[in-house]
């Protein structure tokens, strides 16, 4: 199963890296090959993270609705944190 979202904003390269990092000192396995691309292994599941100059993509997988459930609820909320200075819209698929 997962869960995917696309949030505009022109800070998609910064929040990915701060997400990534954020994670890298708390979880075994934490892929963070530039600022376009990012991965996230929690318990529950797999975090992918692409960004660009214009927009974040969010692809959460996970084995159950309750763990893509808990995944989006991890992501959103860093996300709000990070990005503070702005609006963003975390609408999941």
């Amino acid at each position: 199963m997962n869960a995917t979202t696309s949030i505009p904003t022109p800070n998609a390269k910064r929040y990915l890296g701060q997400f990534v990092k954020h994670f890298a000192h708390k979880l075994p396995f934490v892929r963070h090959e530039t600022n376009e691309h990012g991965e996230v292994a929690f318990s529950s599941g797999l975090c992918t993270l692409d960004a660009d100059d214009t927009r974040l993509s969010i692809i959460v997988n996970a084995g159950s609705p309750e763990e893509i459930d808990q995944l989006k609820d991890v992501v959103d909320r860093h996300l709000v944190r990070f990005a503070f200075r702005e609006d963003i819209a975390i609408n999941w698929s």
